[in-house]
């Protein structure tokens, strides 16, 4: 990611964060979603918020290939937050 694009995805993962914790969710719930926010980042190595929903069938679709469906849930749920 460019330098400016990563300070953007740095105050939104934050703001992220906040959210998770002022919505009470469980420690793992948040590494979870967390992690799955920063995977997804990677993987299009851009802000997840600029990603269109056919990017978004094409990760899910790598998961379910790649991974586990269980996996995809999380993706989904973490997200849709």
């Amino acid at each position: 990611m460019k330098p400016l694009e990563q300070t953007r995805f740095n105050n939104l993962y934050q703001s992220y964060l906040n959210e998770l914790i002022l919505q009470g969710k469980s420690p793992k719930t948040i590494d979870c979603y967390s992690r799955c926010l920063r995977q997804i980042t990677q993987y299009f190595d851009t802000c997840p918020d600029h990603l269109s929903t056919e990017e978004l069938k094409t990760y899910f679709l790598h998961l379910v290939e790649h991974k586990s469906w269980s996996l995809v849930k999380i993706a989904r749920n973490a997200i849709q937050f």
